[in-house]
């Protein structure tokens, strides 16, 4: 074929030749320039639609956008209703000298929940959450609770950067409580950056705390991420930063993938990235000798090794609630949802060991020594009056739907601003030079001195003034 092709191309003469091969090159090079371009296009994430309320949704029936006032509140048969199962729990002696390593120490159990019985103060508490303007609004057949706390002070003509800030499991908007006037009124707080105030808003991902939770299959951390899009626009945003850790982590990531434009800043408290690749895997073998060749630093190196110990099982110790949420949330959940007991021992241990995995060889998990029992008791409460635990763990089940390495978002970069904050005791560490290989455009990666899972809960202060200096930074980009 190819000799018939040559014969053919030879029977032309000369300027024939010549145009056939100057056609060969234009085409040629277009196809190399068409190649070029489509390596650096940048892919999103489709936004798509979705429906999460009852039924089947009725194309006449238009969605209402209003945006109305809410309040927590508890009724009196509630709070007699919960002192009554308090005073019906059983309890299991824990074994001698176990602490925290069996879970949630009885001995201690007992202690929280006399003191939840006897001395907190829910009616007080709630005044502390209304004390931040609640919302709800309708979006995709659901009710979606958030706060939204703009500056209290006169700006002097300056613009209060919009900011969403988005907890994850265990935790509940009530985490981040603590920031929040840290990030809206930077002068009360005697912090410097009377340039750099924020407008925050904290929504409840649905199925969580007081955002209804979806009625259809299929909601995932996608799903939320476009509703929290659509949020954001209702609200009249349409640029805004962006923060998050746990499930915040990967809905922000996937707002940023799926809206690039609308998001000027991604600030991250937790990052996984599943797919390290093979220089990922030669980092993991050379690391903790020579972390300089391989893209690590010292501290990197402290974090990360032993690999085994420190990354494999240690995530095994800590990840046998995962599997269960994703795989049959609903099983263990009845006994959460009808026991106030089981939910505070189920939430609790986690704001122990994932405060600090040291934690697990206390008595008490160490739990008072990073937080007050009334503000653990209060996000147990959360989850206790709007029964939301059961919905909260099936978000486990859908995002774990698929293979994460075959989900829409795994093959999508991140190319908006990045700011990440890596705390000691997290759960994993991530190296800047795994983070890379998904967030291209890391714009501070800050080491921070002290702090847990829980960031905003635990350590304000820091991860306030990181957020700050990561805005900072991409404002001046």
């Amino acid at each position: 074929m190819w000799q018939q092709i040559l014969q053919s191309v030879r029977s032309y003469d000369l300027p024939q030749r010549n145009m056939i091969a100057a056609s060969c090159v234009l085409g040629g090079g277009g196809l190399l320039v068409y190649w070029l371009l489509s390596r650096h296009r940048m892919k999103t994430l489709e936004m798509g639609d979705g429906w999460w309320g009852s039924g089947v949704r009725s194309p006449r029936d238009k969605e209402d956008e209003g945006i109305r006032p809410f309040q927590v509140k508890t009724s009196e048969k509630e709070i007699q209703d919960l002192y009554q199962r308090l005073d019906q729990a059983r309890y299991t002696p824990p074994l001698e000298g176990s602490a925290f390593n069996y879970g949630f120490n009885s001995n201690y159990l007992q202690r929280v929940i006399s003191y939840w019985r006897n001395q907190f103060d829910w009616q007080k508490q709630v005044k502390i959450l209304n004390q931040y303007p609640h919302y709800k609004t309708s979006i995709e057949g659901i009710e979606v609770h958030f706060i939204h706390v703009k500056p209290s002070r006169n700006l002097r003509g300056l613009a209060a950067k919009p900011l969403l800030m988005v907890h994850g499991w265990p935790g509940s908007f009530y985490e981040f409580y603590k920031i929040i006037p840290l990030l809206t009124d930077p002068v009360g707080h005697r912090l410097s950056d009377e340039d750099m105030v924020f407008e925050v808003i904290c929504p409840s991902i649905p199925g969580y705390g007081f955002s209804e939770a979806p009625h259809q299959q299929g909601f995932n951390t996608i799903a939320c991420a476009r509703i929290f899009h659509k949020l954001m626009q209702r609200l009249g945003f349409h640029e805004y930063y962006l923060q998050g850790g746990d499930w915040g982590s990967q809905i922000t990531t996937n707002m940023a993938q799926m809206l690039p434009k609308s998001v000027k800043g991604l600030h991250l408290n937790f990052v996984f990235v599943p797919n390290i690749g093979l220089s990922g895997f030669v980092s993991i073998l050379l690391g903790a000798y020579v972390p300089w060749l391989v893209g690590l630093t010292r501290e990197d190196s402290h974090r990360l090794f032993p690999y085994f110990k420190k990354n494999i099982y240690g995530l095994l110790q800590e990840s046998g609630y995962l599997h269960i949420q994703a795989t049959k949330p609903d099983t263990v959940g009845c006994g959460l949802n009808i026991s106030p007991v089981g939910l505070a021992a189920y939430i609790l241990e986690k704001f122990s060991t994932w405060t600090d995995k040291a934690f697990r060889n206390l008595d008490n998990g160490g739990l008072e020594r990073k937080y007050s029992l009334d503000e653990l008791l209060t996000n147990v409460m959360i989850y206790w009056v709007s029964s939301s635990i059961v919905s909260s763990m099936r978000f486990y089940k859908e995002s774990f739907a698929q293979n994460p390495a075959c989900a829409p978002d795994a093959r999508i970069n991140v190319y908006v601003p990045t700011g990440i904050a890596a705390f000691p005791e997290e759960l994993t560490h991530t190296p800047r030079s795994w983070a890379k290989k998904k967030f291209k455009n890391i714009v501070t990666y800050s080491y921070m001195p002290r702090g847990g899972h829980f960031a905003a809960f635990e350590e304000p202060e820091l991860l306030a003034q990181d957020i700050r200096q990561f805005v900072r930074k991409v404002e001046h980009l």
